[in-house]
């Protein structure tokens, strides 16, 4: 099976999930969840968890893992003081923690035979164009060889993110996380069964509402407060978070974690918590932009059998078919696919820069490195950031 595949569901932005629609999901697994309210890692909860990624990646499903956990690792495994939350302080427990809980991971996927990556990321990471590239090109290689990348804010270096605020990072971490990797489904996953009209724990007639169509002022009125003293995530994170996702075209679901098979339920499109409705199609969010030319930097010119091999099978764009550049561009940027008529072809972002590829024009893949000395994948524009017209 071909990892890489996406789901080819065409439902309506504003349709609710149906059964079997998502294969590539990325979960959110917050520090409340992962402690069961202990302060420490829960391990019959990490468990069930796993157990869950476990079942659905045996039957060719992707998963991404966005795990909180190392501040609440870190402090159980030094004893450390529960009140003392100074930053300082607070990255050590993180760099403490963050080998512990990537341990415990390691342990309980390795009874399945599964193997695990690890990233750590910060939001500088993914607003710089080239390492958005590269933390997307290095996550979607590994979901192809099916490792299960397990993702965390680097918190040792990004102290406005550990920060005892009202809004937690990894929450809106894991919606770039899933644009990043194109997710059909993001699942916010806590110690709350969804989103309700008013806080259930202090008003006995709020209701769970099962399905946003549209996350309006209204919506974001319910959110509420912060989180608990133990993770750094409220409702009103995961609202800005499904916010950003929704827009991305991606379907968001926030409920509790300890539910029964909770993942596998979702992932076949079960209505358990509240689900919000993509606001937009994959082609709209994603192609839209990349068709409209706006971006556009530069042209590649390919040959006759490149671009028949597009057209046909819409595969990615390698070195061998490529005869010219036109205009300069860097590595990331959006570029135009010609072919020697000057028709357009496809558009697309391109893993080398105009001078790159004037190098490596012609060759095959596996000649990348020896011509370039480095190489940033066997692809020039890969399959998953181009658009065949």
């Amino acid at each position: 099976m071909d990892k890489t595949k996406r789901s080819t569901s065409k439902t309506s932005p504003t349709s609710p999930a149906k059964s079997g629609q998502y294969h590539r999901l990325v979960i959110k697994l917050g520090t409340n969840l992962l402690t069961s309210g202990s302060g420490r890692l829960d391990l019959p909860t990490m468990t069930s968890l796993v157990d869950q990624v476990a079942q659905l990646h045996r039957q060719g499903r992707e998963m991404v893992l966005v795990s909180s956990g190392a501040i609440a690792a870190g402090r159980d495994r030094l004893s450390a003081d529960r009140n003392r939350k100074d930053i300082p302080f607070r990255q050590v427990l993180a760099a403490v923690g963050q080998g512990c809980l990537m341990h415990t991971y390691e342990q309980l996927f390795d009874k399945h035979g599964m193997i695990i990556a690890q990233a750590l990321l910060t939001k500088r990471d993914l607003s710089d164009r080239a390492g958005y590239l590269n933390a997307r090109n290095t996550l979607l290689s590994l979901l192809s060889l099916g490792v299960v990348p397990i993702i965390n804010e680097n918190d040792v270096v990004a102290t406005d993110e550990i920060k005892e605020a009202k809004f937690g990072d990894n929450d809106n971490l894991s919606a770039m996380v899933a644009n990043l990797v194109d997710a059909d489904l993001l699942i916010l996953l806590s110690d709350v069964h969804g989103l309700y009209t008013a806080d259930p724990r202090k008003d006995s007639k709020a209701k769970l509402i099962p399905t946003v169509r549209k996350i309006d002022a209204e919506i974001e009125g319910m959110a509420g407060g912060a989180g608990t003293s133990r993770g750094t995530g409220g409702m009103a994170t995961k609202i800005e978070a499904a916010k950003l996702a929704t827009q991305s075209a991606i379907a968001v679901v926030i409920t509790e974690g300890s539910i029964p098979n909770v993942i596998i339920r979702l992932a076949e499109g079960e209505s358990v918590g509240t689900l919000f409705l993509p606001t937009t199609t994959k082609v709209e969010s994603r192609q839209r932009w990349m068709i409209s030319r706006l971006a556009s930097r530069g042209k590649i010119v390919i040959d006759d059998g490149a671009a028949a091999a597009l057209r046909k099978r819409k595969g990615s764009l390698l070195p061998a078919g490529i005869k010219d550049v036109e205009r300069e561009f860097r590595r990331g940027d959006m570029v135009d696919v010609v072919d020697q008529q000057g028709n357009r072809i496809a558009c697309g972002m391109s893993n080398y820069s105009a001078a790159d590829i004037q190098t490596i024009k012609g060759a095959h893949s596996e000649d990348i490195m020896s011509l370039l000395g480095y190489e940033y994948g066997a692809e020039v524009v890969h399959r998953n950031n181009l658009v065949v017209l």
